[in-house]
């Protein structure tokens, strides 16, 4: 049996499988470890593809299209022409720098999420994702007490589906961080809470839930924090949630 899921591991990562064999292949992930490991390593693999051998340089069209641009123009003077010829080689040199720059930047960004992916399907593997088991906000928040230099509020969630499991401390890159875990029928969604700061690329604004990696996203900054909702639950689910964590920092 654990066989036949084996094969589906990389469809499913995707996401390209029909609904009801994501959800029959999300429940078997989630009891067999030899399962849960074997995404978890396909996950670090997909990672490390993502940020093999990337270039950014200007493309094949983008020079096509300014050497046209120069041959079709009148010819003028050679001190003319020299300049027309240095301000081309400036344009092409900023645009060459801007697009690495924006190419490393985007990088950056699905390195961080893909590593936040990685701890999230870690936790889906352990058998003890979490090192404070409780599902009271008011033993949870401070324990993390004088083991984060930082510290933030959790939502009351008696009047939701929510039910929080736990918490642990992580770290993305050098940076220490909370790992918070909430359940929402049958699916486990991570919270991850670092200062921003600390964190060695900036994410901005990321509206919304977004998919990526095979999971659903939220991520936000405030009052000094970034926040990363993660998990296979819907996007309305991690929107709940992302908001009820955002109202409980406002309060």
């Amino acid at each position: 049996m654990a066989d036949d899921y084996t094969t589906k591991l990389a469809t499913y990562l995707d996401g390209e499988l029909p609904p009801d064999e994501m959800k029959a292949v999300d429940a078997h992930v989630r009891t067999c470890p030899s399962c849960a490991a074997d995404l978890l390593g396909q996950v670090q693999l997909k990672r490390a593809l993502q940020s093999a051998g990337r270039r950014y340089t200007p493309s094949s069209e983008f020079r096509i299209r300014a050497r046209r641009q120069i041959a079709s123009r009148p010819k003028r003077s050679t001190w003319s022409a020299w300049l027309t010829a240095a301000t081309v080689v400036a344009v092409l040199v900023i645009a060459s720098l801007a697009a690495a720059y924006l190419g490393q930047r985007r990088l950056e960004r699905e390195q961080t999420f893909s590593e936040l992916a990685d701890l999230h399907v870690a936790a889906l593997a352990s058998s003890n994702p979490v090192d404070v088991v409780s599902t009271d906000r008011h033993t949870v928040k401070p324990w993390f007490q004088g083991k984060l230099p930082f510290t933030f509020n959790l939502p009351d969630l008696q009047t939701s589906q929510f039910v929080l499991v736990g918490g642990r401390v992580t770290y993305l890159g050098q940076a220490p961080g909370a790992h918070l875990i909430f359940h929402i029928r049958k699916h486990q969604i991570s919270v991850f809470i670092f200062q921003d700061r600390d964190l060695r690329v900036g994410l901005g604004s990321v509206p919304g839930a977004r998919k990526r990696h095979s999971f659903e996203v939220d991520s936000w900054s405030q009052d000094g924090l970034r926040y990363f909702v993660i998990g296979d639950a819907s996007a309305a689910d991690i929107q709940d949630l992302a908001a009820r964590l955002r109202a409980a920092e406002s309060g």
